[in-house]
């Protein structure tokens, strides 16, 4: 779902404190276009309700907070690109971690492993701090954050429902605990989440896949707090300067039509950023890989 102007979503949102979803008392906060507030219930089986609207956010197979805007309406349901709606498919969000990732090293990624020790070189200024997995797929940098143990709480959010069960299911097989984490199916340019409450966003090859960067990043850059840091990867496709040209021409009808970013040059990433007010542009490089790192200015 793309959106623009997208802070009326959670600008007015009320504190929701989440005691039976993390081991912390720190309150986290949960947007809806008016207060949110936590109906309590035993342990997931509570809902969250909009004490203004009444929205009603459900909890849904047993493992994800629903909280897309059309989540509570009969009869709807909100596509996207034919690129992103490939991940939402059960077949590519089974054989994401049995294949499909690790196909990403023929472009220069060098694994979930690698890329979460630069991620949390990237991420030292807020460790012990709140942190989204944003477009977390299957989870495998969420499962890293929580063994990390250097941030209170971790929320796997993405737009892909398989995704979260194959999350869940992951997590479940790992023995990490419910109360370890919080899954969540939202929007990325619409995120629920209060402005200025997020200490750091890490969305791992997922920037060319969302249908506007742009409005991503600068939804990421509300909800991050002054300080905040957002830690992405993606594929960047300047390693041959000749074909640049002819990419130039291609990319916009590729992007257009199914979905997919092309970008060209470092230069383009860091204007993205400071154009959402993100700042402190650094990255790391190998091959068609690039893990950007930018801080929401204080």
């Amino acid at each position: 779902m793309e959106a623009s102007g997208s802070s009326s979503f959670a600008t007015v949102a009320a504190t929701s404190t989440m005691k039976d979803l993390t081991d912390t008392t720190k309150e986290r906060t949960i947007g809806c276009k008016h207060e949110a507030s936590r109906e309590q219930a035993t342990g997931y089986n509570g809902i969250l309700e909009c004490s203004t609207c009444k929205n009603v956010y459900p909890y849904k197979e047993d493992c994800y907070w629903d909280l897309t805007l059309g989540s509570g309406c009969t009869g709807y349901s909100k596509s996207t690109t034919p690129y992103a709606n490939m991940f939402r498919t059960a077949l590519v969000s089974f054989f994401y971690e049995r294949g499909w990732r690790q196909s990403f090293a023929l472009g220069g990624f060098p694994g979930p492993c690698k890329e979460f020790e630069h991620a949390k070189d990237f991420l030292k200024p807020v460790t012990g701090g709140v942190i989204i997995d944003a477009s977390c797929g299957t989870g495998p940098f969420s499962r890293l954050f929580i063994k990390s143990k250097l941030y209170s709480q971790v929320v796997a959010l993405d737009f892909s429902e398989n995704m979260l069960k194959q999350c869940n299911k992951f997590m479940k097989e790992e023995m990490i605990s419910d109360k370890q984490q919080m899954m969540v199916k939202a929007d990325i340019s619409r995120l629920p989440f209060t402005s200025n409450s997020i200490d750091a966003i890490h969305a791992g090859a997922a920037l060319h896949s969302w249908p506007s960067p742009a409005n991503a990043v600068a939804e990421i850059s509300r909800v991050l707090r002054p300080g905040g840091i957002l830690v992405a990867s993606t594929f960047m496709f300047d390693v041959v300067p000749l074909a640049i040209p002819a990419l130039r021409i291609v990319r916009k009808y590729v992007s257009q039509y199914l979905g997919y970013n092309t970008f060209l040059s470092e230069d383009e990433l860091e204007g993205l950023c400071k154009a959402c007010g993100l700042v402190d542009f650094k990255c790391v490089r190998k091959g068609l890989y690039i893990m950007l790192s930018a801080t929401k200015a204080t």
